[in-house]
This record gives structure tokens, C-alpha cells and sequence, in this order.
């Protein structure tokens, strides 16, 4: 089982895409569940995104996320990417891949404080 939090939906589309792919996990019975959680991230690139978080499968999640976004013809985040390196710092970091579709349109790099539990912010951003 996993999770993660730096997954993300075009603004107006996240109840309906979490509730789809709740549905279609259910129907193909994968270990998943996603939640909104009333956080917003704004990109200068790709426009709003409403984030959530998931529990489960992994693979399920990052197949369900590309389907809704074909399904609802919508921009994704599909996060949840870490660097090999270790390195300590206050900062912890997440990349994730902008998705329309199957295709790769841009990437993202989230970073939130160590210490606080605070909520991931986009520190770069580039079109492929």
C-alpha cells in the first residue's frame, strides 16, 4: 500500500474525476481510494489544479489518473516522484509529470517544509 498527496486535477474537475476513479477501482476491485483535500495549487503554465490524496495501489492510481484524464479530456498532475540522491535539507521534494491524456505536456517540482505539516507549493515548472 501507498499514498501521496501531490496528485492533482483541473480546476472544476475534481469531485467529479476522484468520484469516477473511486467507481472504476471499485468496479475493477484495485486497492484504491481517493479524497479531495480542499487545496488548490495555481501554475503560471498549466493553469489550477486541485490536489488529492490516494491510498492504495500505486499502479492503479497512476493508471486511473491517466484514464480520467482522457475521460474528461482534462490536465493531471501525476505526482509522487522523489530524486535517488539523499539529502537532508528542511525541504522535502516531490516531482510530478503535467499529463493530457497519455501524453506528457509539462513537469512540476513541489516542495513542502519538514517540519510543518504544511501543504506542497510549486517551486518550478516546465513545458515539454
Amino acid at each position: 500500500m501507498a499514498d501521496s498527496e501531490s496528485f492533482g486535477i483541473e480546476k472544476g474537475y475534481g469531485k467529479q474525476a476522484v468520484d469516477w476513479m473511486n467507481e472504476e477501482a471499485e468496479k475493477e476491485d484495485w486497492k484504491f481510494e481517493a479524497r479531495l483535500y480542499n487545496y488548490e495549487i495555481e501554475t503560471k503554465n498549466f493553469g489550477a489544479f486541485e490536489m488529492f490524496s490516494w491510498i492504495g495501489d500505486s499502479k492503479a492510481a497512476r493508471d486511473l489518473i491517466i484514464r480520467a484524464s482522457k475521460r474528461f479530456k482534462i490536465k493531471v498532475i501525476e505526482g509522487g516522484y522523489k530524486t535517488r540522491k539523499m539529502i537532508i535539507k528542511m525541504v522535502r521534494n516531490e516531482y510530478g509529470m503535467v499529463l493530457k491524456g497519455d501524453r506528457i505536456i509539462g513537469q512540476i517540482e513541489f516542495s513542502s517544509s519538514r517540519l510543518t505539516q504544511s501543504k506542497w507549493i510549486v517551486t518550478k515548472e516546465e513545458r515539454k
